[in-house]
């Protein structure tokens, strides 16, 4: 598994002794706005996900990703590619850490793996990102691994009676 791991960290499809920590990240309402969740997912509406979990990503149009920790197998994240269009070569891309685990590096190194994995084996010509401007961690991760900023939808997202922008990145494999 070389293509999707690098020395510390391991992106592994997700399994059934995942459920847990799915349930646990799905249903952190601090998560929500950026997954677009308004309401809890039930263990059994998980569970038959994660029995669906198989379906290739060009049947899907999606690959959801469980981060790893190389040498302790602790879960870390998840990271996706999402909105998979072979036809235009491109999917987008999103990434969580669980809060205990941010600031370690570990969105950067499945960042870089999984660009790698999308450009060299899947052959996509493009990713994109979606970031809230107040998202400032995430914005810096995306513009490290050299996503450019190509334009703004004006208040976007709605959340806690405000709206923000939201910032539609794009990486062009050159």
């Amino acid at each position: 598994m070389k293509t999707l791991s690098n020395t510390n960290i391991n992106l592994r499809a997700l399994e059934p002794e995942d459920l847990d920590f799915l349930y646990q990240i799905e249903n952190n309402e601090s998560f929500w706005e950026i997954s677009h969740t308004q309401t809890p997912f039930s263990k059994f509406v998980l569970k038959q996900y994660l029995e669906n979990a198989h379906l290739d990503i060009f049947e899907a149009k999606q690959l959801r990703l469980l981060i790893e920790e190389k040498s302790t197998k602790k879960q870390l994240g998840m990271i996706d590619l999402f909105d998979f269009n072979p036809q235009h070569n491109r999917a987008g891309i999103g990434i969580l850490i669980h809060p205990d685990f941010q600031q370690n590096g570990f969105a950067s190194d499945a960042l870089s793996i999984l660009i790698n994995y999308a450009f060299s084996y899947l052959g996509l010509h493009q990713l994109y990102a979606n970031i809230t401007s107040d998202n400032f961690k995430s914005l810096s991760l995306f513009k490290k691994h050299n996503f450019r900023e190509v334009g703004i939808k004006k208040d976007w997202i709605y959340s806690d009676r405000n709206f923000k922008d939201e910032i539609l990145f794009q990486l062009i494999k050159q």
